[in-house]
């Protein structure tokens, strides 16, 4: 498999009156052809400033401060708003974690699906309104006709969603940023939506990006996974090696938090809290809640290293454990 996407030295920082949050700092990532990507990690962690920072929609006070996002070869950051625009929708889609926010609140959603498809895909207004039905019908939205006519604020949370995977899906996008994109979404209803994902994947070669804080869904839908901790990609590996031999320590107290019946403690919660960002340590972000951590942790930044052939960590307590072994 080939890169679709390749995140280099990216960035992102938010400006308040406290100082700059450096919500993602200096990540770097891949993306294969036909390859789902999971992109895990605690609320704030930088999942979706991620995501957005990809299709170029951060707005102020935010800011891109370095780093550069690559898709099929075409630098993102280099091209004119309006080409940039329409690659949006056609060849990069996104499930938004807020869908009713993200839907526009004065068109009916059959209206929004439709224009989507006559703009990016050039149908007609006929072709446009019947592709937007079967896309209705595909996420199992009941009574589409009826439903295509109704605005977003007459649909329930789990429905919205259920639009915003059918706008996603409509052009068959090169790549998909899926943002939590079972949230709201009953089991059933989120097993469908998960088989339509790996069904696109199978079906054009796309790559996924699945932004979740279900780990799983990670084991049962991705091919690898990213994790990130405090706006830094701290892991990175195969979906298998990931669980069954994870080497970041923040990575193993995710792993321990799984809810499990067959041992004794049955949820363990990671202890302490993520630091603030406005002015992070200079040194590991995940030292002041690890039990590895030492003097040099807390100075410098750990560099990413080679845990096992395609299995990358950034941890000094992973080094000094396996120079002991």
């Amino acid at each position: 498999m080939t890169e679709m996407l390749e995140i280099s030295d990216l960035t992102v920082h938010f400006q308040i009156n406290q100082g700059a949050i450096e919500a993602v700092d200096h990540i770097n990532l891949t993306i294969r052809r036909g390859e789902i990507l999971g992109l895990v990690g605690e609320s704030g962690s930088g999942k979706s400033v991620t995501s957005f920072a990809i299709l170029r929609l951060i707005r102020p006070p935010g800011r891109v401060v370095s780093g550069s996002v690559h898709f099929d070869g075409i630098d993102l950051g280099s091209l004119p708003e309006e080409q940039m625009r329409r690659m949006r929708g056609a060849k990069i889609a996104m499930v938004s974690q807020t869908p009713r926010t993200a839907l526009n609140p004065l068109l009916t959603v059959g209206r929004q699906i439709s224009r989507l498809l006559m703009v990016h895909a050039g149908l007609s207004t006929r072709e446009a309104e019947k592709r937007m039905l079967e896309m209705l019908r595909l996420v199992r939205i009941p009574a589409p006709e009826r439903r295509a006519n109704q605005y977003p604020h007459q649909l329930s949370g789990g429905m919205c969603q259920r639009i915003m995977i059918a706008m996603a899906l409509a052009t068959s996008p090169q790549l998909l940023l899926a943002d939590e994109p079972t949230t709201g979404l009953d089991v059933s209803i989120a097993a469908k939506i998960l088989d339509l994902l790996r069904e696109l994947r199978t079906k054009t070669g796309a790559a996924i990006m699945l932004v979740t804080h279900d780990l799983g869904v990670v084991a049962e839908t991705c091919d690898r996974v990213a994790v990130m901790h405090a706006g830094q990609v701290v892991e990175c590996a195969p979906v298998r090696d990931l669980f069954h031999n994870p080497a970041h320590p923040y990575t193993k107290a995710l792993v321990r938090s799984i809810p499990r019946v067959d041992r004794d403690v049955v949820l363990e919660p990671i202890s302490g809290s993520v630091p603030s960002l406005v002015n992070p340590p200079s040194g590991c972000r995940y030292a002041g809640r690890c039990e590895w951590a030492m003097d040099r942790c807390r100075v410098s930044r750990p560099p990413i290293v080679e845990a096992a052939p395609g299995h990358v960590v950034a941890c000094y307590g992973f080094e000094e454990r396996r120079g002991t072994c």
